[in-house]
């Protein structure tokens, strides 16, 4: 199933309003995964997230804008500051040009297109943190997760296009991550540059594996939780995370 521009804002419209109903009643909450914030620190930092991508979007920036920061609403007011926010970032997104050229902080895509498919795992992956906080289960549609993983694969590793500073060690093989609900798999290996990661779509039965769900292969690449596995596989897999970007 693809997902497509269409179904990658509804997904932002339809994960914002679940963080917001988590979030009521729960601002003070702790959110486990990201140190020292609470429900009502998550809720500005989207804020914020949601205004500077509204922004490069609707007027076609080619440099990240300095903005003033939102003075965040008091109480239960700042999750309806927040559901304004994402409401402006889908209406840009969906009367934008997906192919304008605009600032991103990826190297290899720096257009509207890039923005509207990043956003889904932002506002996906902090609506779980929300969900998880208060002690609710979520699953993502696997047609988004598995379109996130692969997103996260090609821009949000260290690679021989955008290699870390300082290297990383190597993976030291090759481990295949294989989504159970999705025909979508990935083979990841060390790339030319010492420290960096090749990845192409597949896997061979002889690579060491990750088998989960892509919703669980989407929150291991962000570091929210673990999956089982063999000793070979978890060896590769502890490497492979630590040549990611996004915590």
């Amino acid at each position: 199933m693809s997902f497509d521009t269409r179904a990658m804002i509804g997904a932002i419209d339809e994960h914002s309003h679940g963080l917001a109903a988590v979030a009521a009643g729960h601002l003070d909450v702790p959110i486990e995964h990201c140190p020292g914030w609470s429900m009502a620190d998550l809720l500005r930092h989207l804020v914020e997230v949601h205004r500077f991508w509204s922004v490069i979007a609707e007027e076609g920036l080619t440099e990240p804008p300095q903005l003033e920061p939102v003075a965040p609403e008091a109480g239960e007011s700042l999750i309806e500051q927040f559901l304004q926010g994402a409401r402006r970032l889908t209406s840009v997104l969906a009367s934008a040009d997906q192919r304008r050229a605009v600032w991103t902080w990826a190297p290899g895509q720096r257009d509207v297109a890039f923005i509207t498919r990043h956003q889904v795992q932002e506002i996906a992956v902090h609506h779980w943190d929300g969900a998880h906080a208060v002690g609710v289960d979520i699953e993502f549609d696997p047609a988004l997760a598995s379109d996130a993983v692969d997103e996260f694969l090609t821009f949000s590793m260290s690679s021989d296009f955008y290699p870390a500073d300082p290297p990383q060690p190597p993976i030291g093989g090759a481990l295949a991550l294989v989504c159970t609900d999705a025909e979508r798999s990935w083979t990841l290996s060390d790339g030319a540059t010492p420290g960096t990661v090749a990845s192409r779509d597949g896997f061979d039965e002889g690579a060491a594996q990750l088998r989960a769900t892509s919703s669980q292969l989407l929150l291991w690449l962000y570091s929210r939780t673990e999956i089982e596995a063999d000793d070979r596989s978890l060896s590769l897999a502890r490497r492979l995370r630590a040549l990611t970007f996004t915590d």
